[in-house]
């Protein structure tokens, strides 16, 4: 159904055919045809908003991703940080604190920090912009071998299986706590590199504001389906939503060349064992040290609550406020909001399911800001080392943290929330 949308609508040229999707959150399938400036389509039965009008800002999301990328440049290469304390002076960029967490026995977070800051939010950008290119110069017409002609759909479908880990704003957040903290032990000046990805931040998340999936999707070309499985049912797309009549499980979507599959294979078995893995590791993120400052021969350890505790003790309220929501209880909300979607549906309860539905959405979408203090600790230990005056070291709780972390994120893109309705006999 349609409602009115707030916001501006589009211009450009879109399909005026009805194009038949399942409903990413609830398996519904229904006709959504083009929507009227100022409406958008939602699902009728979970409320899901399926599309909207803004299909002609595709060439505002392209201007705002190539500014993003012109940007980031600077901010992978210039000075990021400096700091100062009794005449020593050290100097970060963004890869800094993945040497230091490196050079300092834990590989794994440098890994982690790395690709999250780094190597993902470049390979996002690159895609994006080569979709939004390709869609704006490509020839509509079907000439063409037939394994290119899903190129722009597959790079679509890999952007967007990217976006979750590429974590641009949460490391920008983590620097601001970091800011705090450094600011204890010595000079703080910001920068090139941190205005740089202030503005890089901005831009993609105003793209994505702009962005509208739904006409991304429905500017790309849909090429007959052939099907190879044995069992011939209405699949759809658990990337582009498309349902394919006919099509079965183990056959390729015909616009971004996704595998078909009915549901997402042992969805409730590997989400229970990954919740559980979830709860086991938050016990030491929590109880063991994550960070050790070494200031003139006085050791101070910090848990992660011990953090939160000391920005109170400096006034930083909002940023403990920050630190203590997405380092604590995101991560402990995401895994009882996880436990109970997967309870219910193993008993087939029919209760609040659109609520149950919308509280994955949003375990979905907020686990990513969890990372806040694991790049936080990168960046001070990249520049707290004065040898004898000050130093930093990473603890073993850091490693069972972001490990949490990851975790949760998996195991909420693993649940799918589609088994919930199948489970109350509302299969679509």
């Amino acid at each position: 159904m349609s409602t009115p949308e707030g916001g501006p609508s589009g211009q450009a040229r879109q399909s005026d055919a009805p194009e038949l999707i399942a409903c990413p959150d609830c398996g519904l399938r229904q006709l959504v045809e083009p929507v009227p400036r100022g409406f958008r389509a939602q699902c009728g039965r979970c409320g899901k908003v399926l599309a909207s009008s803004r299909s002609g800002l595709l060439a505002a999301s392209l201007a705002l991703l190539t500014a993003a990328a012109l940007w980031w440049l600077p901010a992978c290469l210039a000075p990021f940080m400096t700091v100062s304390a009794n005449g020593a002076v050290r100097r970060s960029e963004l890869a800094s604190g993945i040497a230091a967490l490196w050079s300092a026995g834990f590989p794994s977070l440098a890994v982690v920090v790395a690709a999250f800051s780094i190597v993902v939010p470049s390979l996002y950008l690159a895609l994006m912009i080569g979709v939004l290119v390709g869609i704006r110069l490509r020839n509509t017409s079907a000439s063409g071998r037939d394994e290119d002609r899903w190129t722009l759909g597959r790079l679509y479908r890999w952007a967007l299986g990217l976006r979750p880990w590429a974590m641009i704003e949460v490391y920008l957040l983590g620097a601001c706590v970091a800011y705090s903290r450094l600011q204890r032990v010595a000079f703080v000046r910001i920068g090139v590199a941190a205005w740089c990805l202030l503005a890089t931040s901005l831009c993609i998340l105003l793209a994505d504001a702009l962005l509208n999936d739904r006409a991304v999707w429905r500017a790309l070309p849909i090429h007959s389906a052939r099907s190879t499985s044995r069992t011939l049912t209405a699949a759809a797309c658990h990337v582009c939503d498309l349902a394919i009549p006919g099509g079965g499980s183990g056959d390729r979507c015909p616009r971004c060349y996704a595998r078909l599959v009915t549901r997402k294979p042992r969805s409730i078995e590997r989400t229970w064992a990954l919740v559980l893995c979830g709860f086991l590791l938050f016990v030491p993120a929590n109880l063991l040290p994550v960070l050790t400052i070494d200031q003139l021969g006085q050791e101070e350890s910090n848990t992660i609550l011990g953090g939160v505790l000391e920005l109170g003790r400096y006034g930083l309220w909002p940023l403990a406020v920050i630190v203590f929501t997405a380092s604590i209880l995101i991560p402990l909300t995401k895994l009882c909001g996880l436990s109970w979607n997967l309870f219910l549906t193993s008993r087939g309860s029919a209760r609040f399911l659109v609520a149950r539905t919308r509280l994955h959405g949003a375990i979905d979408w907020i686990g990513r800001w969890s990372n806040i203090d694991v790049f936080m600790v990168s960046i001070v230990a990249a520049l707290v080392q004065f040898g004898e005056l000050s130093h930093v070291r990473v603890e073993p709780g850091m490693i069972a943290f972001a490990a949490v972390v990851i975790v949760t994120m998996i195991a909420a893109r693993s649940f799918d929330s589609r088994l919930m309705w199948d489970a109350a006999g509302e299969r679509g």
